[in-house]
């Protein structure tokens, strides 16, 4: 399942079963380690989007008590193991259009990004 805040709505509801999605996860610091941002796996939609409230993820500490209520239901294409580092593909992905200040392109609860780049992550996580 995949989960957006309220103000994410019209975004979500340009999903449709069948659409193929990537999950990206930002850089975060687990005990000692600091853990890069990376793209964890493919998925694909099997539902239209939903609303539901019932709290299942955590929210990070800036977003307070959002329960991310604009849902689709998702099913693994591909895991990624280990996930595909974001930083090496910034200079290979379109969709990037500044390179320096790239972190303004996947600061949306989700975006569209052209055929070719998710083939160039699906390319670096088999290598």
């Amino acid at each position: 399942m995949w989960g957006v805040p309220q103000r994410n709505k019209s975004i979500i509801e340009r999903v449709k079963p069948g659409d193929t999605v990537l999950i990206y996860v930002s850089q975060q610091k687990v005990g000692d380690n600091l853990l890069p941002s990376a793209v964890t796996g493919a998925f694909e939609v099997v539902s239209e989007p939903y609303e539901e409230r019932t709290k299942v993820f955590v929210a990070p500490e800036q977003m307070g008590d959002e329960v991310f209520p604009y849902r689709i239901k998702l099913k693994p294409i591909t895991v990624f193991d280990p996930p595909v580092e974001f930083k090496p593909l910034i200079p290979k992905l379109k969709f990037i259009t500044n390179k320096t200040m790239w972190t303004g392109h996947i600061r949306q609860a989700m975006r569209v990004i052209p055929e070719e780049d998710y083939l160039t992550i699906l390319k670096a996580a088999k290598s």
